[in-house]
């Protein structure tokens, strides 16, 4: 939560930007605050702070507040749980599981559930999907598109950039972008969002909150894991976006009336057939 209210706080209104300021400086105090005691602090009305908690993914305050409680409860990462080069291999997998299962923790505790809900009506209406990423963001694209096409709905997942971009211009009012970023920085991303939402197409972004990404999406699912990724390949946040997709996908098979069962058991049957065949 202290992430996302950093990296958002430059857009947010002058107004929301104090109450921002407040809540970075004494995170503790806010969480035993009325939302009387933080307007006062913060010299400004109710309305307004309740406004900042909508404007950082929250239903209102005391989701905030709730919200912000667990994410102290976390804590922040420690020096101790960096991975370092004369760890024992059992002490790197301990670390980065440590660190897996914090990210997903942390994926429940700020999920928008509104955002969720707008997501999957989207997802349940489309008739076409585009998948869009890069780098390790691609990856979670390409699984995207695995685990949408079993739906019986027509998806593709498009890591090149060129072929997104026309993919993303071809699109129409018909079809729904999921773009997948770390950063929502990607110039090249932002591009095929752009032609996607210019033909009329609808975008769903998994990335941080306050990127440009997050500005341009019809329905933006914030995710903020904070990681280096300079000498490693995105790790914590690549486990979240999975999560994601995991979870529209689950949603909108229920919601497309999958549960029947028909569509998913067609391909695992022909798969079982597969396999029975080359063990006889």
């Amino acid at each position: 939560m202290l992430d996302r209210i950093r990296s958002m706080r430059p857009g947010l209104r002058r107004s929301e930007q104090k109450i921002a300021d407040i809540v970075l400086r004494q995170p503790h105090a806010v969480v035993n605050a009325s939302v009387a005691e933080l307007a006062h602090d913060a010299d400004v009305s109710q309305p307004t702070v309740v406004r900042f908690c909508r404007s950082i993914g929250c239903s209102g305050y005391q989701d905030f507040k709730l919200r912000l409680a667990q994410d102290l409860a976390a804590g922040p990462a420690r020096p101790e749980d960096a991975v370092r080069p004369d760890d024992p291999v059992a002490e790197i997998a301990a670390k980065l599981l440590n660190r897996s299962i914090g990210a997903l923790t942390r994926l429940r505790n700020q999920l928008n559930p509104d955002a969720l809900e707008a997501a999957v009506q989207v997802l349940t209406e489309t008739r076409r999907l585009d998948c869009y990423g890069f780098g390790a963001s691609g990856v979670v694209a390409l699984d995207a598109q695995n685990k949408f096409f079993r739906l019986g709905l027509p998806v593709v997942a498009h890591t090149d950039s060129h072929v997104q971009a026309m993919a993303a211009a071809l699109l129409g009012p018909q079809g729904v972008a999921l773009a997948v970023s770390r950063s929502g920085r990607t110039r090249e991303l932002l591009r095929s969002v752009d032609l996607a939402l210019a033909g009329g197409a609808r975008v769903i972004a998994i990335t941080a909150g306050g990127s440009p990404l997050a500005g341009r999406a019809t329905v933006p699912l914030l995710v903020d894991a904070p990681e280096d990724s300079s000498p490693y390949t995105p790790m914590t946040s690549r486990i979240a976006h999975l999560a994601v997709v995991d979870i529209l996908q689950v949603a909108t098979a229920l919601r497309r009336g999958v549960h029947t069962g028909d569509p998913l058991r067609r391909p695992a049957a022909a798969l079982r057939d597969d396999r029975q065949l080359v063990s006889a």
